[in-house]
């Protein structure tokens, strides 16, 4: 019987049909297209035809379509649904699928017949589009280490292998620790915390099995609770153990991972010529070297440090008036920053959240891309890997577009974070595909459920990047969406973001949880003047997390993570009272792949972007102006990666941007 993950899907718009997969069905079906694939390759290489576009580059593009249903997935599943089975095939796949990589990035006789088309290209009569997918494949290869030889060629296949063992290590490591520390609360440990705290605190101890609320290291309850909870002993011990993942001794401890990762990648990184990682990584990227990323981090640093240093004055001032002395800590900001808010913005989150729900901010994430880009979203009752899931069908003009799944809420099965995922990536080649597109996040799990203003960005900005695969419009596959470069594949997201602050969105959407009354016009008023309120925290938190991934990866790997962290801290002369937003031991950015590494920076670089961006429709005058929607969507949202990210950015707004109007959106310019 063939297995349902390599069988032809017969559901709606084929779509993976999750309830007839099962974890056992992964392995063998697994083994199955890597073996497929492998066949596809070799005959791609051993061709006796001379070296064509079509029969090497196209045949490339093409190949691989059973390990990528598999793959798509097994990894859907195994990032927001995990269980021992999924995470001991995560184990025992990415040593297999690194030695793959490895094998067609190593092989000789394809690379001959990609570096024959690439040195035949201008008599080719190629399109823009192949011109630069064939630009991108021989690159990669290059940069994969197809040109080495011998012990070279032999040392970087262990070392890609040994990189993806320690990646799959680190990320499981993380989640364990998140999975099972968790502080029960008695009745009285509740005092103090709004409602909507204390049922995300019962549901979450209904979930552990505990006899009654507890706090777990989930971000959408952990900082809401360090937010509202007067018992600074029990936020000291709640932090401690959010600061500690992945640093607690033992078998999920990540600090001797990370050290091994650096070294990898530096050597990595020599074996193809280059000085260090980061000038490796960044040459592909919009910034292009280390110190063009360090000018800018830089920029934003000092007043950023200085705005953070200022308001933990004031927050030290509020600690000592409520009888306690000493300095301000690191789980004292939240609670203090809050009771700032309320002081000085009448804004107190508890009465906010309310205003917040779920269901009414996807409608509002929904409504702006009709309004943009003219979409429209039909639900669909179709199986899905968790009875949290929901599906929609994306439409234009009657047309079908997209699907679009959402997975909105925390469960100990599900690693931390939000992301966006293409579990089928728009292509025309070698037959058109429609995308199917999932945000993942974790939102704390209420009847009804109820955001943060900070949950509610995070919603939009993942539903960003879902419109730059659903509104895709290329060939190629490996150009498709958000195959950008890393410091610009932010940017769509980003952008979107600003949209939630549009008063006339949130008079819309932000409607009463239980009376269903529009959000108060002072209120509304208040949340965006708050917009860039504790701006300086938010700002030195991400900051400097950039700068150590940075300081990391240029230069010689530091045989001690944690020694060269702390100097970078001291170096910059980092708030006491602030952490890290991602300190090295569970810096998944960075250590669960190299996505990110080198590369974390590129959420700020692409922001120096979207607030360039948005305020071209501001100059517009409408968020909702029609010539710079289409604008945006030729240009950026439907082009993905088929030009240089630059040009692109160019082509939306005649120019480049400078780092004032970032400056400005953050509150930050002097």
């Amino acid at each position: 019987m063939t297995s349902a993950l390599l069988s032809d899907w017969t559901t709606p718009f084929e779509i993976a049909p999750f309830d007839a997969i099962r974890d056992e069905d992964f392995a063998p079906a697994f083994e199955t297209a890597l073996a497929a694939h492998k066949d596809e390759i070799v005959k791609i290489s051993e061709n006796p035809d001379a070296p064509s576009f079509a029969n090497t580059v196209e045949a490339l593009e093409a190949a691989g379509e059973a390990l990528d249903k598999v793959l798509s997935v097994f990894y859907t599943v195994a990032g927001a649904d995990s269980n021992p089975a999924r995470e001991a095939l995560q184990r025992e796949f990415s040593p297999k699928l690194a030695a793959h990589s490895s094998e067609i990035s190593s092989n000789k006789a394809l690379f001959a017949r990609i570096a024959a088309v690439w040195e035949a290209r201008d008599s080719l009569e190629l399109t823009d589009e192949q011109q630069r997918v064939l630009m991108l494949t021989h690159r990669g290869f290059v940069r994969g280490g197809a040109a080495l030889e011998g012990a070279q060629d032999a040392r970087m296949k262990e070392i890609k292998s040994r990189l993806a063992v320690l990646g799959t290590q680190f990320t499981q490591n993380l989640l364990a620790d998140e999975r099972e520390w968790f502080m029960e609360l008695s009745e009285d440990d509740l005092e103090g915390l709004p409602d909507f705290v204390v049922a995300s605190a019962r549901a979450a101890g209904e979930e552990k099995g505990a006899a009654g609320p507890v706090v777990t290291l989930s971000r959408s309850l952990i900082t809401p609770f360090l937010q509202f909870s007067p018992r600074r002993d029990l936020r000291e011990t709640a932090f401690a153990a959010w600061a500690a993942r992945g640093a607690n001794g033992g078998e999920t401890d990540n600090r001797a991972i990370a050290a091994e990762t650096l070294a990898l990648r530096e050597e990595r990184a020599q074996l193809l010529g280059y000085a260090n990682f980061a000038a490796f990584k960044l040459e592909t990227e919009m910034a292009k070297t280390p110190d063009a990323v360090r000018d800018l981090l830089m920029a934003v640093w000092e007043p950023a440090k200085a705005q953070a240093n200022a308001d933990a004055e004031v927050l030290t001032e509020m600690m000592h008036a409520d009888g306690i002395n000493g300095s301000l800590e690191a789980w004292d900001w939240h609670y203090y920053a809050e009771k700032r808010r309320k002081a000085e913005h009448d804004l107190d989150e508890a009465t906010l959240k309310p205003y917040l729900q779920l269901d009414r901010m996807i409608e509002a994430s929904f409504a702006c891309a009709t309004r943009l880009f003219g979409l429209e979203f039909k639900p669909l009752d179709v199986p899905l890997y968790h009875e949290d899931c929901r599906a929609w069908e994306v439409t234009r003009g009657g047309e079908h577009v997209a699907v679009f799944i959402g997975d909105y809420f925390a469960r100990g099965s599900k690693r931390s974070g939000a992301w966006c995922s293409a579990m089928r990536s728009q292509a025309k080649f070698p037959k058109v595909q429609g995308p199917v597109v999932i945000n993942v996040c974790n939102f704390a799990k209420s009847d009804p459920a109820l955001l943060s203003y900070d949950d509610a960005r995070t919603l939009f900005h993942e539903f960003g990047h879902a419109l730059h695969q659903m509104l895709s419009n290329v060939t190629y596959e490996s150009i498709s969406g958000t195959s950008v470069a890393r410091d610009f594949v932010e940017l769509p997201s980003q952008l979107y973001e600003h949209w939630l602050e549009v008063p006339e969105v949130l008079q819309e959407f932000a409607t009463h949880a239980e009376t269903g009354e529009a959000m108060p016009k002072e209120m509304l008023d208040t949340v965006l003047e708050a917009a860039n309120f504790n701006m300086g925290f938010a700002t030195v938190e991400y900051v400097s997390s950039a700068l150590v991934d940075l300081a990391f990866h240029d230069g010689a790997a530091p045989a001690d993570p944690m020694a060269k962290q702390a100097e970078v801290l001291a170096g910059l002369g980092m708030p006491p009272a602030i952490v890290m937003r991602h300190a090295t031991p569970h810096f998944a950015h960075v250590f669960a792949g190299d996505g990110y590494s080198s590369g974390y920076y590129s959420y700020m670089w692409s922001e120096v972007m979207d607030a360039d961006a948005f305020a071209a429709f501001e100059e517009a005058g409408s968020a909702f102006d029609p010539e710079r929607a289409k604008a945006l969507e030729t240009h950026i949202l439907s082009t993905g990666g088929s030009v240089e990210a630059d040009e692109l950015y160019k082509r939306f707004r005649g120019r480049l941007p400078g780092v004032e109007a970032l400056l400005k959106g953050r509150g930050l310019a002097a």
